[in-house]
C-alpha cells in the first residue's frame, strides 16, 4: 500500500492543505518509527506505524478550515471520525482506528458530551501500543501553515493538554516515562 499516494488522492482538490497534512504526517511518521525504535518494545509493527502515521489525518480533507483553505461542511474535531470512514471505505480498518483515536491523548465519552463535540457518544482513545506511539507522536507537531515543520517542546506539549485538564496531562507523562521520549524529545 502506498500511503502517501492514498492520502494525496483525499487532497487533489486542496493542493496546499495537502502539502501541510503530507508534511506533518511525515514528521509524526518519522517520530512515531524513532519513538518505536527507542522503547524498548518487542514485536511492534513498524511498517503499520509508518503507514498509519502518514495517514492519520487523512480526514481533514473533508472539514472546514480557513487557514489550510479547506471549505468541507464539518468542523475540524471530525477529522478523525471522517478519516475512520474513508479508510474503512478503502480497506484499512486498522489504520481507520488510528484516525479516529489520535485526537489529543484521545476523547472519552466524558470528553465528548462535557465539551459537547459534534462526535458519536463513544470512547475514541489509543488501544493498542502502536495507536499511542502514533498518537504521542502527532503532539510533537502541528498543522498550522507556517508552524508546521517545528517540532513542539514536552513543556509545549504539556502546556497545551493541561488546558483540558491535568488527567490529559497525565495521560501524556505516562506515555513519555513508559515509551522513553523524554530522552528523544527536543
Amino acid at each position: 500500500m502506498d500511503a502517501v499516494a492514498l492520502l494525496q488522492k483525499y487532497f487533489v482538490d486542496a493542493p496546499d492543505a495537502g502539502r501541510i497534512v503530507l508534511d506533518h504526517s511525515r514528521l509524526v511518521a518519522a517520530k512515531a518509527l524513532q519513538i518505536a525504535r527507542n522503547c524498548g518494545m518487542t514485536g511492534l509493527d513498524l511498517t503499520f506505524i509508518e503507514e498509519a502515521a502518514l495517514l492519520h489525518d487523512i480526514g481533514v480533507c473533508r472539514v472546514h478550515a480557513a487557514g489550510m483553505g479547506l471549505t468541507g461542511k464539518q468542523p475540524y474535531i471530525c477529522h478523525g471520525i471522517l478519516g475512520r470512514e474513508i479508510l474503512e471505505k478503502e480497506g484499512l480498518p486498522l489504520h481507520a482506528l488510528v484516525c479516529e483515536r489520535h485526537i489529543g491523548v484521545g476523547l472519552t465519552i466524558d470528553d465528548i458530551l462535557a465539551q459537547q463535540l459534534p462526535l458519536p457518544h463513544r470512547d475514541m482513545v489509543p488501544v493498542s501500543r502502536e495507536e499511542r506511539i502514533i498518537c504521542c507522536a502527532d503532539l510533537f507537531y502541528s498543522k498550522h501553515p507556517g508552524r508546521h515543520l517545528r517540532e513542539k517542546s514536552l513543556g509545549e506539549i504539556g502546556r497545551g493538554l493541561e488546558k483540558f485538564g491535568s488527567h490529559k496531562l497525565a495521560i501524556f507523562t505516562e506515555w513519555v516515562s513508559d515509551l522513553g521520549i523524554s530522552a528523544l524529545a527536543p
